[in-house]
């Protein structure tokens, strides 16, 4: 009767749970699992979280409440424990209508992303206001506006001004935002990587986190491990051990009888070395099962620790321990930059990135803001992903995914480099980058104008395809409307466009990206090194000029190409380069209608005015377009 004594103790090794560790703390089954530092209200003790993170469910058990001050209810649909953020909803569906009275100052949590204060305006129908500004579940014509835009808003003479909301993003009012809220202690992330549960240390004075336990819920078809008691249950009825363990049961109760019928001591002796042979198989079985069941688990908790890490591939937010912790103490650096110094890091051994650590003593944030701002909400197969930041203190970090080849300038400064590419490869790296181009000009809500286009910022991913990054200088804008004004010179010289520096050419517009992807094009027909050549030499004149006189007179380029149909791929990316840097911007084509060019056939292609003025004459009127630039565009200020 032993060996069921012993089944029933390892069976009721299953049962013994913790009241706070229990995975049946959730108010459904699809709900957020609650543990420390949260804690359901009327199913735990008090104990089990911390104070202002008690939960709640709906009457009938469906959603997980989270009460705020003031009577504001949540819906909280997601709680990220390793990184401190929890996603809700409104009930309603109209975040808005609570807006009035929230109020986190005296809770655990706040906004991660940019605060700013609002302006709520009632208004006649009658209104008309630029932008998507519009707050439409609140019924009416009800506007938002950022408390420094309102001064500027001659439309809201005719509304009335309902109530402001105080630091707040601008996602409340999208009623299709993931709405988030962060808090900062207690810290549990350490614990939650490591895979154990979290409390606070007892007898300790100070919030001093104590990691405890497994942090492994049971979930049906999940490859996490089982308690000791289910797995000897799956050992005792896998066929491979039933085969032994059957015949051993049998086996031990013919012995049995033998022994109480008295058939003598031969008999007790065989019967005892066939039971020992038995046990012993039956150990032995076991033991292979356990380790190969050992060896599929780590391999299954590897590929979900993957899953897991490119589920969270969004934009978080990190702190500086973390990014220690994923660039392995900056220890592999692979660039360096203006604004700060780049590194290698590790989010798992799967999943690579770069992090970017910017200078404290660059800017006064604008280039963290935009990048967190802009890119943060984009996704398209040619601009880098943005994965996370860090705003700790006056310490500030980006995270993106990983590009293995580097970027663009490595390939077209070098001949030798650019021929391992080919020029087939090349020009479907350029359309990549147009059609980047193209997505934040007219893909986005608003449009993106990145105003720093360049090889040093085209990155390659692992099959050659490139990818926009680096959006620091990136500004925003209305799509309806023109232009976009700007206080001073922004980009790279060399890439610039006329109108940045000198509004003698035109008012600054989407144009001037325009204007670096032609130099981009240009330097991918010629190299940099031929660039810096011809403008140091005697004859002053510097490769695009070069380009546009041997094409003028119809020459070849000179250019090492293996074959014809490379020749005329060098050619279709000179001339749609010399379309893209006419001086003024009316002159410049669309970056769709450069998509149209790039994808046609070169033959048809016709060559451009000549952008260029001679050191020793002027501009030929016949080659040059000669247009003014258009002075009645309106002016437009730069989005917050």
């Amino acid at each position: 009767m032993s060996i069921y004594y012993f089944l029933f103790f390892l069976l009721s090794l299953s049962t013994a749970q913790d009241d706070c560790t229990s995975t049946a703390s959730k108010c459904s089954d699809d709900g957020p699992p609650i543990r420390f530092p949260f804690r359901l209200k009327n199913r735990q003790p008090p104990h089990c979280g911390y104070p202002g993170f008690d939960l709640s469910c709906s009457p009938n058990n469906t959603t997980t409440i989270l009460d705020l001050p003031n009577s504001v209810k949540v819906i909280v649909t997601h709680i990220d424990y390793k990184s401190g953020l929890i996603h809700i909803k409104d009930p309603n569906g109209c975040f808005p209508q609570q807006l009035q009275n929230l109020n986190l100052s005296t809770t655990p949590f706040e906004f991660p992303d940019f605060k700013t204060d609002f302006g709520l305006f009632s208004c006649p129908p009658s209104t008309k206001m630029e932008g998507n500004y519009r707050a439409t579940c609140l019924g009416g014509d009800v506007y938002f506006l950022g408390s420094t835009s309102i001064n500027y808003v001659p439309e809201l003479i005719s509304c009335r001004k309902m109530y402001s909301v105080l630091s707040v993003p601008r996602e409340v009012f999208d009623e299709t935002a993931d709405l988030q809220l962060q808090w900062l202690q207690p810290d549990c992330g350490k614990c939650e990587t490591d895979g154990k549960f979290c409390r606070l240390m007892s007898n300790s004075t100070s919030e001093e986190i104590l990691c405890f336990g497994n942090l492994n819920p049971p979930k049906k078809g999940s490859c996490l491990p089982r308690s000791a008691g289910w797995n000897f249950v799956r050992w005792f009825w896998n066929p491979i051990v039933g085969m032994l363990v059957v015949p051993a049961l049998v086996a031990s109760r013919l012995v049995r009888l033998l022994l109480v019928d008295d058939q003598g001591h031969d008999l007790e002796i065989a019967g005892v070395t066939l039971g020992s042979f038995l046990l012993l198989a039956i150990l032995i079985a076991m033991y292979w099962i356990h380790r190969q069941k050992k060896i599929k688990r780590k391999d299954c908790l590897k590929i979900e620790m993957f899953l897991e890490d490119y589920r969270a591939l969004k934009p978080a937010r990190y702190s500086y321990d973390d990014i220690k912790k994923i660039t392995n103490q900056f220890k592999d650096k692979i660039g360096q930059g203006g604004y700060g110094t780049v590194y290698r890091g590790q989010l798992s051994n799967d999943v690579h990135v770069a992090v970017k650590i910017l200078n404290n003593t660059k800017g006064n944030g604008e280039e963290f803001i935009n990048e967190v701002e802009i890119i943060g909400t984009i996704h398209h197969v040619n601009v880098v992903r943005f994965v996370g930041y860090c705003a700790d203190g006056f310490r500030r970090a980006l995270i993106y995914e990983f590009l293995p080849n580097d970027s663009l300038e490595k390939f077209a400064s070098s001949d030798q480099k650019k021929r391992s590419l080919g020029w087939k490869k090349l020009l479907e790296i350029a359309m990549g980058i147009a059609k980047g181009i193209e997505y934040l000009h007219q893909g986005c809500d608003q449009q993106i104008l990145h105003f720093d286009i360049k090889p040093h910022n085209i990155l390659l991913d692992e099959n050659l395809n490139p990818k926009i990054t680096d959006f620091g200088l990136a500004k925003l804008c209305s799509k309806e409307q023109s232009v976009v004004s700007m206080t001073t010179a922004r980009g790279t010289i060399g890439y610039i466009a006329p109108e940045v520096f000198s509004r003698n050419f035109g008012n600054v517009s989407y144009k001037a990206d325009i204007y670096s992807f032609g130099m981009l094009l240009l330097e991918m027909v010629g190299g940099k090194k031929n660039f810096d050549v011809m403008v140091n030499s005697t004859n002053k004149i510097y490769f695009p000029e070069w380009i546009y006189n041997h094409l003028d007179n119809g020459e070849e380029l000179r250019i090492r190409i293996q074959d014809e149909g490379d020749a005329k791929i060098a050619k279709k990316l000179a001339i749609v380069g010399l379309w893209c840097i006419q001086w003024y911007p009316v002159d410049r084509p669309s970056m769709h209608v450069v998509i149209q060019m790039l994808e046609g056939d070169g033959d048809t292609l016709i060559k451009p005015p000549n952008p260029f003025a001679s050191t020793n004459s002027t501009f030929d009127t016949g080659q040059s377009s000669g247009r003014p630039f258009n002075n009645e565009l309106e002016v437009i200020i730069e989005s917050e």
